[in-house]
């Protein structure tokens, strides 16, 4: 039983933007903030607060807390560690090393009070990171979920909804594998309203057909280019955390991309990766490997020998 309380580990501009969303969503009854900068967590939580007076019906208490506070905590967002900044390497991987060992640091006090909370992983590189802390602690793995590509796969559905000028509610199929530079869009799932792929130019009268590079090159470069504009990426992933917190909340079992360690899926094991997979209040229940033709096979095969050689680089 979701009960409402929620707690975010870093308070940046990551974490910050989340806090946001529970908040503007109703997604908590009570959000506990914690970074190794106390003054930024005292700000949030107080500006939080105020926040949530403004609204009659909202009554969510917002504070600066420390890892005692995982005790009762239904779900644990983990957004702590360094991200890409302009200018530097468009690879979220180089990460790995340096926020690997912020993981074991973070993991080591949650573990002291709960196994029991649901963990969302945020903090790049995505699918390293959900890897080291799925692995390396004995918490139940169903309730390790990475974001994933689920952020990508909203992406995905924008840029195709935009073409058409049409609801990317209709926009349904998935991006797989890495949460990062390898991630590829698996055609083959992709359906317009029921309409397919195929044909979907035919039915909106274009000439020119879908060009499917131009968006997965669009797809990779999204992230970098909302880095070099404006510094950082944090409004879409909140988003993205909001979605996972309204799953688990509502117990919905509802099938979402997402980046957990696989078990022989495609026969892949011992790295994270994203693949279609059930969530609920308990966490993860069931994956799903899609029937993939043999060009996205490959693809996908070589996203997981990306995240491999990152995870192997982290602990050297």
């Amino acid at each position: 039983m979701f009960k409402g309380k929620v707690v975010i580990v870093g308070a940046s501009n990551v974490g910050s933007a989340v806090l946001t969303k529970l908040l503007d969503f109703q997604l908590a009854s009570e959000i506990a903030l914690i970074d190794l900068n106390e003054n930024k967590c005292k700000g949030e939580a107080l500006d939080a607060n105020d926040a949530t007076s403004c609204i009659h019906s909202l009554n969510i208490r917002t504070y600066h807390g420390d890892y005692s506070d995982c005790k009762d905590a239904d779900l644990i967002i983990i957004t702590a560690g360094p991200s890409i900044k302009p200018g530097e390497k468009a690879d979220r991987l180089i990460l790995s090393k340096t926020n690997c060992k912020i993981m074991s640091s973070v993991m080591s006090e949650i573990v002291k009070y709960t196994k029991d909370a649901l963990i969302l992983m945020i903090t790049n590189p995505l699918d390293v990171a959900t890897y080291h802390v799925s692995t390396q602690f004995d918490y139940p793995r169903e309730k390790i979920i990475g974001t994933g590509t689920m952020l990508e796969t909203f992406r995905l559905r924008r840029i195709i909804a935009d073409r058409y000028h049409i609801d990317p509610k209709n926009i349904h199929g998935y991006v797989l594998g890495e949460h990062g530079n390898s991630a590829f869009t698996a055609w083959s799932t992709v359906n317009v309203a029921g309409l397919g792929l195929e044909h979907v130019d035919e039915y909106f009268h274009f000439n020119d057909k879908l060009d499917k590079k131009a968006i997965e090159q669009a797809l990779v470069n999204r992230a970098y280019d909302i880095i070099n504009l404006k510094g950082y990426t944090n409004t879409g992933i909140a988003m993205v955390a909001a979605r996972f917190t309204k799953s688990f909340m509502y117990n919905e079992h509802t099938i979402l991309p997402m980046s957990a360690v696989l078990e022989g899926e495609y026969g892949l094991s011992d790295v994270a990766l994203s693949i279609p997979r059930m969530i609920c209040a308990d966490g993860i229940v069931r994956s799903f490997a899609p029937h993939l033709p043999k060009e996205e096979l490959d693809l996908l095969y070589a996203s997981a020998e990306s995240v491999k050689k990152a995870i192997a680089s982290a602990k050297e």
